[in-house]
């Protein structure tokens, strides 16, 4: 039976390679598109015309989910891996709280980084029910880690991504004994386009990223009743 997976974020940066990395291990993908002006994910298409399919996707938006999971069922009536990757970052995150905080930005971060995976989760998850591997993959950051928290600003961010690990472990509580799996990867610094732009002054290329993430997200732990969140050198962070 062919394994399907839905990766969200799918137009540039890490999740393009996730999806490129999938498509080269013989996966049916399934890329939610934010950006349709951006071109790559559509040259990805034009080469795996069988194997990936595009979805419109805002994970901020309930009715974008929802249309997203329903495109699937027309076209899969399951799925086996679903990625939550879609994120961003604020250029005015790194405030300290002497300087005036960008709220709507925070509520913004928030609404992709923590919510939005929730949404992905509840509209997705009767087609997981389906599926064969039941596998739930979250991209994380060290941003999200409270006990090894050392910054002096970037509320917004760090803040989203520990309320993302936390929906996650409730997941966990609920999903674990229904026999599905997680991943929770803190992917590094990556020269990404979360902030509009590229980041020039980060160490990984996305390919890089990916081809770590990639077997982590499909292989097996030794241990899949307990979640743990570990980085792209396979080291295990806490929360």
């Amino acid at each position: 039976m062919e394994r399907t997976a839905f990766v969200t974020g799918g137009d540039r940066g890490l999740g393009f390679e996730l999806c490129a990395g999938m498509l080269g291990q013989g996966w049916q993908v399934f890329a939610g598109q934010y950006l349709t002006e951006w071109p790559e994910l559509s040259a990805l298409a034009a080469r795996y015309p069988q194997a990936l399919r595009l979805a419109p996707l805002d994970v901020r938006s309930a009715e974008s989910v929802r249309a997203a999971a329903q495109a699937v069922a027309a076209k899969a009536g399951r799925l086996d891996v679903l990625i939550n990757n879609a994120g961003v970052i604020s250029p005015t995150h790194e405030r300290p709280i002497r300087q005036p905080q960008d709220y709507a930005e925070m509520e913004r971060m928030h609404d992709v980084n923590a919510l939005g995976p929730l949404r992905v989760v509840e509209a997705f998850l009767p087609l997981m029910d389906r599926g064969g591997l039941k596998r739930l993959c979250f991209v994380s950051s060290e941003a999200g880690s409270i006990a090894r928290a050392k910054r002096k600003a970037g509320f917004g961010y760090c803040m989203s991504k520990a309320a993302l690990n936390m929906a996650v472990k409730i997941l966990f509580n609920d999903l674990r004994p229904q026999g599905y799996t997680f991943r929770v990867y803190h992917p590094g610094w990556i020269r990404s386009y979360m902030w509009g732009q590229i980041d020039t002054r980060a160490n990984l290329e996305p390919a890089e990223a990916a081809a770590k993430a990639v077997p982590f997200f499909l292989g097996r732990r030794e241990d899949e009743d307990r979640l743990a969140m570990v980085d792209f050198a396979g080291d295990e962070w806490p929360w």
